[in-house]
């Protein structure tokens, strides 16, 4: 994926993103238990809804606030193209579906997207009180941490993952997540299929994983793990191998010496 040269007015915003996002962690950490809650999809749902809500009442007027001219990305499930300009990406609760069933996969992310490229992120994990920053140009840290992807060259001995991007998808976008499923199985060494996206992405970020597929433009759950990952030294592409943006159809992140590999894996299911 390539960026637009970082603008110094970028790294001196992420601080203050940053201690919304945090401020927003407190309050879906508060809403957690270590218990599933709902039963019934009624209820599932409306806990999901709660948590979007209570989050973007303490996150949403901060951020708008903090760059002045951005703008709203309002559906959290949407994909494709934004118009030109400034926009905020957020997911109050990434891997809410996670939340309320009492697991930990979950965060709260923040990202700023300039012509359809991310240019600043912050990823908080409330539950560990870790923190993944990334401005474009400006490389992807792990609190104080710099990030690196992994070293492997060989795709037989990867760490790989991909899943859905939300309910419902279609049975043809299904079908190509259970194929290429198989393929990376036979070809790489694990694959682990799981949500949210963006807990995926950190791994890859940070070498712990070596790619990360979706076949889905959702864009809240990429545009996070895209910067993280670029910025971590990490080639972000489509699954056709041009460079990625929020326009793709589908998405592959991987350590640089994985990625043509696992490319020529998945593009043919693609």
């Amino acid at each position: 994926m390539s960026t637009a040269m970082p603008f110094a007015a970028d790294g001196a915003l992420l601080s203050e993103v940053t201690a919304a996002v945090k401020t927003a962690g407190v309050t879906l950490r508060d809403r957690y238990t270590s218990h599933a809650g709902g039963v019934s999809l009624d209820e599932v749902v409306g806990e999901i809804h709660a948590n979007d809500d209570a989050v973007l009442d303490v996150l949403r007027e901060p951020l708008l606030r903090s760059r002045p001219g951005s703008q709203w990305a309002e559906d959290e499930l949407a994909g494709g193209a934004l118009p030109p300009g400034e926009w905020w990406v957020v997911d109050p609760a990434e891997g809410n579906i996670n939340h309320v069933h009492g697991m930990e996969d979950w965060a709260v992310t923040a990202t700023l997207v300039r012509d359809n490229l991310p240019v600043l992120t912050v990823v908080h994990l409330p539950l560990t009180g870790d923190t993944y920053t990334a401005v474009a140009g400006g490389g992807a840290r792990l609190n104080d941490r710099p990030l690196k992807v992994s070293a492997k060259t060989d795709l037989g001995a990867a760490l790989t993952g991909t899943g859905q991007a939300k309910p419902g998808e279609d049975e043809r976008t299904f079908r190509r997540i259970g194929d290429s499923v198989t393929a990376m199985l036979i070809n790489g060494l694990v694959v682990r299929v799981s949500v949210p996206a963006t807990m995926q992405l950190i791994h890859v970020a940070a070498g712990r994983m070596d790619a990360f597929w979706q076949f889905s433009d959702v864009r809240s759950g990429l545009v996070a793990g895209a910067l993280l990952v670029s910025e971590a030294g990490g080639t972000v592409t489509d699954l056709a191998g041009e460079p990625w943006s929020t326009a793709g159809r589908d998405f592959l992140a991987a350590a640089p010496g994985i990625h043509p590999s696992a490319l020529k894996v998945l593009a043919p299911i693609a």
